[in-house]
């Protein structure tokens, strides 16, 4: 993990008062994520400018360059939006915090959860990664964890369903 670590995560749970401790996503997401941008952007940019070459001429061609000006500026997006993910567990809730230019922290409690899962599409099972829903009586607190790594994404789950067993339980 980029910006977490093991015995971070750990300092979380322990840690009554204080700041957060911030778990980042693996940078294996990053990867994953660029290269489906350079799959379907660069294909794209080659078969426009064949097209239009053969059906309009060279000057038409040029505006292949389209598709390969958003594979240049979606190359560094995509790694600040990556940079900005990341979670925490506290003793009380989970915080979820995303967003490069509109940041949204979101706060799941423990008790109000209702439904944990795991889900790996087949890329994502490519890369060995996995994401965490997880589902609340209000469909406005429902948060995701894109791109853990299947072992966290397992610990993560039991976690947060043993937590919500305990605090539900308390209502």
């Amino acid at each position: 993990m980029e910006t977490g670590s093991p015995e971070s995560a750990g300092e979380t749970r322990g840690e009554p008062h204080g700041e957060p401790v911030w778990t980042g996503l693996p940078r294996d997401l990053l990867r994953m994520r660029r290269l489906l941008l350079v799959v379907w952007l660069v294909p794209l940019t080659l078969g426009t400018g064949l097209l239009l070459n053969l059906l309009a001429g060279p000057a038409w061609a040029a505006f292949a360059l389209l598709p390969l000006g958003l594979l240049l500026w979606g190359w560094p997006m995509l790694g600040r939006n990556w940079a900005s993910w990341r979670y925490a567990e506290r003793a009380d809730d989970l915080l979820i915090s995303r967003g490069v230019l509109w940041r949204e922290e979101t706060i799941v409690p423990y008790g109000r959860m209702q439904l944990v899962e795991v889900t790996s599409g087949p890329v994502a099972r490519h890369f060995g990664l996995a994401s965490v829903q997880l589902h609340t009586a209000a469909a406005a607190t429902d948060a995701l964890i894109p791109g853990l790594e299947p072992a966290e994404a397992e610990r993560l789950r039991d976690r947060l369903t043993e937590l919500g067993q305990a605090r539900s339980a308390g209502l």
